[in-house]
């Protein structure tokens, strides 16, 4: 333990920082894992679920919680993973409506 009272404040600080950050980080996970089950599921909230989770991220990073490119490298690895779960659910609708016929 430092006996520095600028240190100490220092820890003090850094603690409030690692608290505050852990739970906007938990909030993205939280998101993404949303705006991901609802394109797997289809739900017809799925673009809002993924609006949310964009938002969330350009927060996190406006605040400095994660760099501005790792908030684009997740939004660009967000919306890429949405578009193809939405495109392969639209691609087993229409095989289910062609056997129907």
């Amino acid at each position: 333990m430092a006996n520095i009272a600028s240190q100490i404040k220092r820890n003090r600080q850094n603690e409030k920082r690692r608290l505050r950050n852990k739970s906007v980080r938990a909030e993205l996970r939280t998101r993404t894992k949303n705006a991901v089950a609802a394109a797997e599921t289809g739900a017809e909230d799925s673009v809002e679920q993924l609006r949310l989770a964009v938002k969330r991220i350009d927060k996190a990073a406006a605040r400095g919680v994660i760099h501005k490119n790792t908030a684009a490298n997740h939004k660009s690895r967000l919306v890429r993973r949405v578009a193809a779960l939405e495109a392969a659910s639209a691609e087993t609708e229409a095989e289910a409506e062609a056997e129907a016929e």
